[in-house]
């Protein structure tokens, strides 16, 4: 062994010291652009491309066909009923992870037509149009056996004589959409229901607001924007009939009347006719179900409508008031002013899409709002686990007013609120990557408005 060897090599790195710690140095205002300096950003940042997108939605569709079977069994025997003439008691759906009658699937039946629009792929218009031929198709069978026997079972009972507007009123807007893409099948028995309940058994006020009796008599909830307006707007454009949209324009008035904040552009979730004083508890998902109203409506709301400008100005408000509440992880809140509830995904969903919508429509500054709808959706992008389930949405929750009953709310994957919101934004931002071009100027997120 040469003993020259470590002598020569400690020479040399004590000759390369100099350099190397120069190297190492750490960056000052002197040595590099620090405003370039990547942050640790705990959603990623930027815009996802089209592929990017798809393929979540892909794995939702891919989870939900699997576990929604579209078929009747009987009950006892397992053995599935093709001939819908045989129905008794014992039919029923077969066996899967959610119900194909919800007011939930009523929402991803829509997402599932969005989607397939937006990505041209068939598969997800084939989803809503298998299932909901289904539905149509036990629809006939049914009254004909209630006709006979009012106590008589059926898979589609609940839609066809419904209690609430959540058993109806998401399912009629998405039977009226698949409808405008080329279903088929005569649902007209299911719209009827939907009809006749919105318009002559479901509680109102004095003044006509739709209310329920329940947890108190007289209560609004905010849901029910949702669950019964977008329903009567979509009729009148099926039928043509002016009167449908008058009065869905004068619901979002008066419900917005007693339950928006002005100072903070946010909707209390309930409000009692009884009370004096009206607890404001400010739930995300409600303040998603109103500003998707608000959407829904104006898709179908004639131009020449004379509420059309008010509506408009009730969404911008509202849509300043949700975006100030944004976290910037890109999630909202389960209580929207509250930060230290929990981080909630369906409504981050519901304001993804309904901003993506707004904008794509020409409904609200884009500029201002399009960054909005891409941290959002690539918040609730991560939150679609490989199995394509969706995770960190709140359950079905009623109303409350103390705020342990919402900040302590489980969530849960098989929560049903989260599947359609995921959906319908996706196909939104979608739509929006295709129309609209972003960069990264200054290390911010900017939507292009040059020429």
């Amino acid at each position: 062994m040469n003993r020259k060897t470590p002598l020569l090599a400690a020479i040399l790195l004590a000759l390369s010291l100099p350099a190397f710690a120069a190297q190492q140095a750490p960056a000052n205002d002197m040595t590099a652009p620090l405003h370039l300096m990547k942050p640790d950003y705990p959603t990623p940042y930027g815009t996802p491309t089209v592929a990017e997108v798809s393929k979540v939605l892909d794995r939702v569709f891919n989870y939900l066909d699997a576990v929604t079977p579209a078929k009747v069994i009987d009950k006892n025997t397992n053995q599935e009923i093709k001939d819908f003439s045989k129905l008794d008691d014992n039919s029923v759906f077969a066996p899967g992870d959610y119900r194909l009658t919800s007011y939930e699937w009523g929402v991803t039946y829509a997402g599932m037509l969005a989607a397939g629009a937006a990505t041209g792929e068939k598969r997800y218009t084939d989803y809503t149009n298998k299932r909901v031929t289904l539905l149509a198709d036990l629809a006939k069978p049914t009254l004909a056996r209630l006709k006979a026997n009012p106590q008589a079972k059926s898979p589609v009972l609940r839609a066809l004589e419904p209690h609430a507007l959540d058993d109806i009123g998401a399912l009629c807007v998405s039977f009226i959409k698949a409808k405008r893409a080329g279903l088929q099948t005569d649902v007209t028995p299911l719209l009827d229901s939907c009809r006749t309940f919105i318009g002559t058994k479901e509680h109102r006020l004095g003044d006509g607001t739709l209310a329920r009796l329940r947890p108190q008599p007289d209560t609004l909830w905010l849901d029910d924007m949702f669950m019964g307006v977008p329903a009567w707007a979509n009729l009148g454009k099926m039928t043509g009939d002016r009167k449908y949209f008058d009065e869905s324009v004068k619901q979002i008035q008066q419900f917005s009347q007693r339950m928006f904040n002005p100072q903070k552009n946010i909707y209390m979730h309930g409000w009692v006719q009884g009370m004096d004083a009206h607890p404001e508890f400010h739930w995300a998902r409600a303040n998603g179900w109103a500003v998707m109203t608000m959407v829904e409506v104006l898709d179908v709301l004639p131009e020449d409508h004379p509420g059309r400008n008010a509506l408009l100005q009730q969404l911008r408000a509202h849509v300043k008031g949700l975006v100030s509440y944004q976290d910037g992880t890109g999630f909202w809140h389960q209580l929207l002013d509250r930060p230290d509830s929990y981080l909630e995904t369906s409504a981050t969903a519901i304001y993804a899409y309904s901003m993506a919508r707004a904008i794509n429509k020409g409904y609200i500054d884009r500029a201002a709002y399009a960054p909005t709808v891409m941290l959002a959706w690539n918040a609730v992008a991560t939150k679609v686990n490989e199995k394509g389930q969706v995770e960190g949405t709140c359950v079905g929750t009623g109303m409350g007013f103390d705020p342990a009953f919402y900040y302590y709310r489980p969530i849960n994957v098989f929560a049903a609120h989260g599947y359609g919101p995921v959906l319908l934004a996706g196909a939104e931002v979608i739509n929006m990557l295709k129309s609209q071009k972003f960069e990264i100027n200054d290390s911010s997120l900017q939507l292009v408005t040059r020429k």
